[in-house]
């Protein structure tokens, strides 16, 4: 095992080594490198006081130092400088406009495959020096932008579908325990925690990540970052490690709207290797991009249902507020947020039920866990088959790791019974089509049914409480953050909407994050 971690320990040292130089070029530049943000890189790239290879010196500087305290990098790029040095040299060159993306640093989560020096691990030992054909459609999308591939994400192990609630939270066997930046002790929530720990930690300018069901939504409220679930098959899930292709989707994590739309507009789009459903979401992709909903009047005019999820079941928890009690600063906050929608022209409806809640909080009532065991297994075995080389060529054999290597996989304290589940499904079946027409309905006839009975814009929720009415037929959301509670933990605020609706969404989303301003730096508290 010592050999299995022996890369990963590499790429650190490679991180580590660069710390003394990085200081130096910081020292050498007026360039605010702390919260910096695409459009403030790439007018440094213009005016020539920012180089794309300076810029990657800072971030791996930045993971050096903080990663051994948060375990949101997994590995870092042995190439990463090179690929810098090659933006550079294309604009000293005189090519002026290579996109907004160009000489940036990106992070992936670590389950988007990379044909390269990098692992793909999805945050398992076992699949530790497996080889991709070739680069993950979204990966593909980046280059040609000329993005800097920074490294790989941490994220709960099979992206938190290893063992039962309240599963792995945030660790993984080759990452480690990712961890809040606000506050240490806080679950850092669902599979996306590398992403959105080194973007709020400014480990990375822009990451991307990979949601099935909140996780995305759900690590960008807990981290004070924005989070994009674009409407499935908006962008390519070709080499993805997958659940399931009724729900997969991959977007960005980042500190603004504004960055997190110029990773949108890179990497949607038609991907012959995700050809079914990249097609048949292209009619969505707005001409001109999604830039141009960039609008500090977003919410004018807007129709939305405020989902106060948290008076029913919020992903299986039952939070009631009691009326004789004082208001926790959530709501209190949240009540104030939705007022000031109303001041910017929103139109705020908070009495409208979506049928049918209780059922579609409710895994194993919807059916929602039948069909994802059944489909995870034959998935994740063709995308294993599909591999240049892997170690493992099955959910069994990854199952039979495990308990090859126990301690390392730390098998005794968290299990692996969803895996064991998973394995003991063969194929989909009655049952099992039965559960994907019950989730459709469910849909359709739920929040899909109330969108277009009442005309919304969107709905708007706490935190990811609407992310599993977003997920059964792959609906698009966007959280932003909306405030720190009594102790400093993050939370946010969801827009939802039907398949197709990011130019609103966006809209709505930038809007909100202008006037409210309230994101701030972590404090690393423990």
């Amino acid at each position: 095992m010592t050999q299995l971690r022996q890369p990963l320990a590499m790429m650190a040292l490679a991180a580590a080594a660069t710390a003394a130089f990085c200081c130096c070029y910081s020292a050498s530049t007026k360039f605010d490198f702390h919260e910096a943000t695409v459009d403030a890189i790439q007018l440094a790239f213009e005016n020539g006081s920012l180089t794309s290879s300076t810029l990657v010196l800072f971030y791996l500087d930045r993971i050096a130092r903080l990663n051994p305290l948060l375990h949101a990098v997994i590995e870092v790029n042995p190439d990463a400088l090179h690929q810098a040095a090659r933006a550079d040299a294309d604009r000293a060159a005189g090519h002026h406009y290579c996109g907004p993306l160009h000489g940036v640093p990106v992070l992936l989560k670590d389950n988007i495959a990379t044909r390269d020096g990098l692992n793909t691990t999805a945050g398992s030992l076992a699949l530790l020096g497996a080889v991709a054909r070739r680069d993950a459609g979204v990966v593909a999308q980046l280059r040609r932008a000329g993005a800097v591939v920074l490294g790989k994400a941490n994220l709960p192990e099979w992206a938190n579908f290893r063992s039962s609630p309240p599963g792995l939270r945030g660790w993984s066997a080759p990452g480690d325990q990712a961890r809040n930046p606000y506050v240490l002790s806080a679950d850092p929530c669902r599979s996306s925690t590398g992403p959105a720990i080194a973007a709020v930690a400014n480990m990375a300018a822009v990451t991307l990540g990979t949601e099935t069901t909140a996780s995305i939504l759900c690590p960008a409220a807990a981290n004070s970052v924005v989070g994009i679930k674009p409407t499935v098959g908006l962008t390519s899930r070709s080499g993805v490690i997958p659940f399931t292709a009724r729900q997969d989707t991959v977007g960005p994590l980042c500190r603004t709207v504004a960055d997190a739309v110029h990773v949108l507009d890179a990497i949607v789009g038609y991907d012959v290797f995700d050809a079914k459903a990249t097609k048949a979401a292209s009619k969505y992709i707005p001409a001109g991009g999604y830039m141009q909903f960039l609008r500090i009047d977003g919410l004018k005019g807007a129709n939305l249902r405020w989902a106060d999820l948290m008076h029913r079941t919020q992903l299986g928890h039952r939070i009631d507020f009691v009326l004789d009690s004082p208001l926790t600063v959530r709501q209190m906050v949240y009540k104030q947020h939705l007022n000031t929608m109303r001041q910017h022209g929103a139109v705020v409806i908070e009495n409208l039920e979506i049928a049918n809640l209780s059922i579609i909080n409710d895994g194993a009532k919807s059916g929602l866990l039948t069909a994802l065991l059944a489909e995870f297994k034959l998935n994740l075995n063709n995308y294993l088959t599909d591999l240049s080389y892997s170690p493992v060529h099955s959910l069994a054999e990854i199952i039979e790791f495990n308990n090859a290597h126990p301690v390392e996989e730390k098998l005794k304290e968290f299990g692996q019974s969803i895996l064991l589940m998973s394995e003991n499904t063969t194929g989909i079946g009655p049952a099992e089509k039965a559960a994907i027409r019950r989730l459709n309905e469910l849909s359709m006839n739920g929040v899909e049914k109330l969108m277009n009975d009442h005309q919304l814009d969107a709905i708007v929720a706490p935190d990811s409480a609407a992310a599993v009415i977003l997920a059964f037929r792959g609906l698009p959301g966007v959280v932003v953050p909306a405030g720190y509670d009594e102790q400093g933990i993050p939370f946010g605020v969801c827009f939802g909407g039907l398949q197709g609706y990011e130019p609103r969404l966006i809209e709505m989303a930038y809007a909100f994050e202008q006037v409210t301003k309230v994101r701030r730096p972590p404090a690393f508290r423990t």
